[in-house]
C-alpha cells in the first residue's frame, strides 16, 4: 500500500470505542466467558463407563510409522485447489488449510504450493548455486559448501501476491482456505544472503550500492526469476535450507530456495540457482507482465513488493461453522504484515461498527504471523464478523471498498482489506461484504 492509500485509510489512528464495543457485546450476551462449556451429565455415558476397543488391546508399535504422519481422523486438513483457477495443476496454486490450524506455525506438509512449472526434483549432489556480475569473484557453491557457512534460524510468513485476489470485485469463495490460504508462516533455517555476497565480494560496489540489483533465478523449467534492490538482499533475506526443523519439502524449493521476509511470495525463488547483482532490474517476466497492480485508468503500478498488514477470523467461518450451538465461544484467527510485527487485532461482530481487542497469544514478531483470541457468550443471533489488524508501523488494515477507492476493480494482487464472515443463527458462516 502506497503512503496516498495509508493516509486515505479511515481506518488507520481512528480511535476504539470500548462503550461501543459493550453495546455490540449485549447482542450476543456477556464477554469473556469462561465457564459453562463442560455439559453436566444426567444419564451415563458409555465412553465413560464401558471398556472401549481402544482400552482392549494393543496400539501400534514404535515403528509402524517411521515418518510420523497425521491420524486419519484428521484427514480433511489437507491443501485444497480450485480447479477453475488455471488451466491446469502444473502452474497453479493450492490453498493452505488455515481454517483448521492453530498456533502460528504452519505444518509443512499443510503449506501451499504455487508452481510456474511444477515441483521438480533435484538431488543435493546435483545441486548448484552460481553467484555472478558485479561481484569482485564469481562463485559456485555446492549444497555442502552451503552447509559449511554459519546459519540463523527465523520465523517468517510467506504470502502470495495473489492472496485474496479472487475477492477484489466482491465475495467470491466461500473459506478461509480460499479466501486468506495462499500464506504459511514457517521457522527457515539457512545463511544470510549477505554472507555469501559478501564471499564473492561487493567491496568494489562502494557507496552504489542503494542503485543495485540482485537477479535471483530458479533451476525448474520455468527459470522464474526476480529482481530484488540490493539493499533489501544484504538486509535480512536468508539462502534456506531448512524449514521447520527438516529439509525443504520439494514442493518449497528443496534442497534451497530464496527467503524474502515480508515481500511477496514470488520473490521467494525457489530451487535457487543463480544470484546476479546488476546495475538494474532485469524486467522478468515475472515482474512486467506479471506481479503488476492495475488501477482504475488501466495503468499499472509495479515494485509493489511490500505485503501490508493483514487478517482474517479463521474460527467460525464457512469451513468451520459453530456446532455447539449457544453458550462460550472462541473467536480465532491469524494476523501478519510485511512492514514489521502485530501490535493489535480488533474484533468486530456487527460488521464493524464496533470494535473490541483481541488476545494476541504471544508478542508479534517481526514479519510472522500472530494468533489472536476473542472469548464470548454467543446468544445464537446473527454476527457480521471481522478482525482488523494494526502493525508496528501503526498502520491499521483497510476495508475493501477503501483500496479499491485509489485501486478500483481490475487488480488481482495485494487485496488486505477487511474479510466479512455473514455468521447465521445455526452456527454456519458466509463469506459477504458489508459497505463501510
Amino acid at each position: 500500500m502506497d503512503d496516498k492509500e495509508r493516509q486515505g485509510n479511515p481506518a488507520t489512528n481512528a480511535a476504539l470505542s470500548r462503550r461501543g464495543f459493550l453495546r455490540a457485546g449485549a447482542a450476543v450476551g456477556a464477554m469473556a466467558a469462561g465457564a459453562g462449556a463442560a455439559r453436566a451429565q444426567t444419564q451415563p455415558d458409555p465412553l465413560i463407563t464401558e471398556v472401549q476397543p481402544w482400552a482392549s488391546g494393543w496400539g501400534d508399535g514404535v515403528d509402524a510409522t517411521p515418518y510420523g504422519l497425521p491420524i486419519e481422523f484428521e484427514d480433511d486438513v489437507i491443501r485444497r485447489n480450485v480447479g477453475w483457477l488455471t488451466a491446469d495443476t502444473i502452474s497453479s496454486i493450492n490453498f493452505t488449510p488455515i481454517h483448521a490450524l492453530d498456533g502460528t506455525i504452519t505444518p509443512t506438509g499443510c503449506a501451499f504450493e504455487r508452481h510456474h512449472s511444477g515441483a521438480i526434483e533435484l538431488k543435493k549432489e546435483d545441486y548448484r548455486l552460481m553467484i555472478n556480475g558485479l561481484v569482485d569473484k564469481p562463485l559456485v557453491f555446492t549444497y555442502e559448501d552451503l552447509e559449511r557457512f554459519p546459519r540463523e534460524n527465523r520465523t517468517y510468513f510467506l504470502e502470495c501476491a495473489a492472496n485474496s485476489g479472487m475477492e477484489w470485485a466482491g465475495a467470491q469463495l466461500n473459506g478461509a482456505q480460499f479466501t486468506q490460504g495462499m500464506i504459511h508462516n514457517m521457522q527457515y533455517s539457512g545463511i544470510p544472503l549477505r554472507t555469501l555476497l559478501e564471499e564473492a565480494g561487493i567491496t568494489n560496489l562502494g557507496d552504489q550500492i542503494k542503485d543495485k540489483w540482485v537477479y535471483a533465478e530458479g533451476a525448474d523449467a520455468s527459470s522464474n526469476g526476480r529482481s530484488i534492490p540490493l539493499e533489501k538482499a544484504l538486509d535480512d533475506c536468508l539462502v534456506a535450507i531448512k524449514a521447520n526443523g527438516e529439509a525443504l519439502r520439494k514442493e518449497h524449493g528443496y534442497p534451497v530456495r530464496l527467503v524474502v521476509p515480508g515481500w511477496e511470495g514470488n520473490m521467494w525463488v525457489k530451487w535457487l540457482r543463480r544470484l546476479e547483482v546488476t546495475d538494474e532490474a532485469v524486467q522478468s517476466r515475472e515482474e512486467t507482465s506479471k506481479y503488476t497492480d492495475t488501477l482504475a485508468d488501466g495503468t499499472s503500478r509495479k515494485w509493489t513488493w511490500v505485503m501490508d498488514a493483514k487478517s482474517v477470523v479463521t474460527s467460525p467461518s464457512p469451513q468451520m461453522p459453530i456446532k455447539h450451538g449457544k453458550g462460550p465461544l472462541v473467536i480465532t484467527g491469524m494476523a501478519w504484515s510485511g512492514r514489521g510485527h502485530i501490535t493489535k487485532v480488533d474484533v468486530s461482530i456487527d460488521g464493524g461498527a464496533n470494535w473490541q481487542e483481541a488476545r494476541l497469544a504471544e508478542p508479534g514478531v517481526d514479519k510472522a504471523v500472530s494468533r489472536f483470541y476473542l472469548e464470548i457468550d454467543w446468544d445464537g443471533s446473527e454476527m457480521l464478523l471481522q478482525s482488523r489488524a494494526t502493525d508496528s508501523t501503526g498502520y491499521v488494515q483497510p476495508t475493501k471498498d477503501a483500496l479499491r477507492a485509489i485501486r478500483g476493480e481490475n487488480s488481482v494482487y495485494h487485496n488486505n482489506g477487511i474479510q466479512t464472515w455473514w455468521v447465521k443463527e445455526n452456527g454456519e458462516s458466509e463469506n459477504v461484504e458489508v459497505s463501510s
